[in-house]
């Protein structure tokens, strides 16, 4: 009988059974499509993603560097750099999808004690005594100790299992890709643009590439998806995206956040976006999904795969280690919903460089958010009333 059963092989999926790999379990891989594929994405590897990501055995320099972020309200601008920090990278990399997914399951398939199944529908997971104890595959079932569900945003097994709950946003996400103009100047920074009710985000990415991804209530959508996205580009990006060939059709997905009812059951865990996934306002989904892979199979090589009792401590430390990101993006969506009150915080960053270096840290993985140094710059962000008044 196998160790561990995966059912998803993108990055998470892909992630955890290289290290389970590694560290000497046996793992079946299950991926319903074949690489390489597109995905709506933001694309951009945050630092403690890219250095998961080596970890792994992969090169991460064929990513396109970025080494802030610069946001955009208007005529109010604000720009900041992640933090040096030891045994991270100072920037985070922009990565096509299809490359990197790509990448992944070829390295999953070339791992010893792991074995890849491309084209292969996870039909329904095996229940025997009240225990998930395998997985249907296109007709054949499968046995394993430990069953994972990695299968993405919209998970099937989460849903067969019942385990679904309903956003409490509705938003949905858009991205198409471009190839510069020839003689454009390159950026290495991801520009964020605020608009009402929606962000755009501009990811450089390798071979004078650009993915322009968007996210907005559904309330905000004015006739077909591809022209709002449009009239966006064009409110935001119409100068950078001048003689630009467009190499990608619109991407879109929907909802861009979800939630599990429970994350695990005798025998099963939901890993990735399957377990939930937070908005991409932050951009450090690629970086959760990594991160969580490789913390799932530090707790899975010290236990039996068929004993239950350590899953709860994953996901313990699994809710620890997104905590921050979380609070981080729940913050900058109730700004989202205030212009006025994000106008104001633009200031305070540029006032406060320091502050607005740590909370990019935040974002990219590599700094806790409450620590010596945010506690450091909250008085004097508190006593900022004399901050200018500013028109967009």
């Amino acid at each position: 009988m196998t160790d561990i059963l995966i059912a998803g092989g993108g990055l998470a999926g892909s992630a955890a059974a290289i290290h389970l790999g590694k560290l000497g379990l046996s793992v079946e891989l299950f991926e319903r499509g074949r690489f390489p594929k597109e995905k709506a994405c933001g694309e951009g590897l945050m630092p403690a993603g890219v250095a998961a990501l080596e970890r792994l055995g992969l090169d991460s320099s064929t990513g396109a560097p970025f080494h802030g972020i610069r946001y955009h309200l208007g005529r109010r601008i604000a720009e900041g750099r992640f933090p040096e920090s030891d045994g991270f990278p100072g920037s985070g990399r922009g990565l096509r999808r299809r490359q990197l997914d790509r990448a992944l399951f070829q390295l999953a398939a070339q791992t010893p004690n792991v074995k890849v199944h491309a084209g292969a529908l996870v039909q329904t997971p095996w229940v025997e005594k009240g225990r998930i104890a395998g997985l249907i595959v296109n007709g054949e079932l499968y046995r394993g100790g430990l069953v994972v569900a990695a299968d993405g945003a919209q998970s099937r097994l989460r849903h067969l299992l019942r385990l679904d709950l309903p956003p409490r946003r509705k938003r949905v996400g858009v991205c198409m890709h471009f190839r510069l103009a020839p003689g454009s100047a390159p950026t290495q920074i991801v520009d964020v643009y605020l608009g009402r009710g929606y962000e755009l985000y501009a990811t450089p990415l390798p071979n004078h590439e650009l993915v322009v991804a968007g996210a907005a209530r559904t309330t905000c959508i004015e006739g077909s998806l591809e022209e709002q996205f449009r009239r966006w580009c064009s409110t935001h990006l119409a100068e950078r995206l001048e003689g630009a060939e467009q190499i990608s059709d619109l991407l879109a997905i929907s909802p861009v956040s979800g939630r599990a009812r429970r994350r695990f059951l005798p025998g099963f865990v939901l890993l990735g976006d399957a377990a939930g996934f937070t908005d991409p306002i932050t951009g450090g989904g690629m970086t959760q999904a990594l991160l969580t892979a490789e913390l799932f199979a530090n707790h899975a090589t010290r236990r039996a795969p068929t004993a239950d009792h350590w899953l709860a401590a994953f996901d313990r430390e699994r809710e620890a280690l997104l905590q921050d990101y979380r609070r981080l993006t729940a913050l900058l969506l109730w700004l989202a919903l205030n212009p006025a009150l994000f106008g104001v915080a633009l200031a305070g960053m540029r006032r406060l460089p320091p502050l607005f270096t740590h909370l990019l840290g935040v974002a990219g993985g590599t700094r806790r958010l409450w620590s010596a140094d945010l506690r450091h710059h909250i008085p004097t962000l508190a006593l900022r009333h004399d901050l200018p008044a500013e028109t967009p």
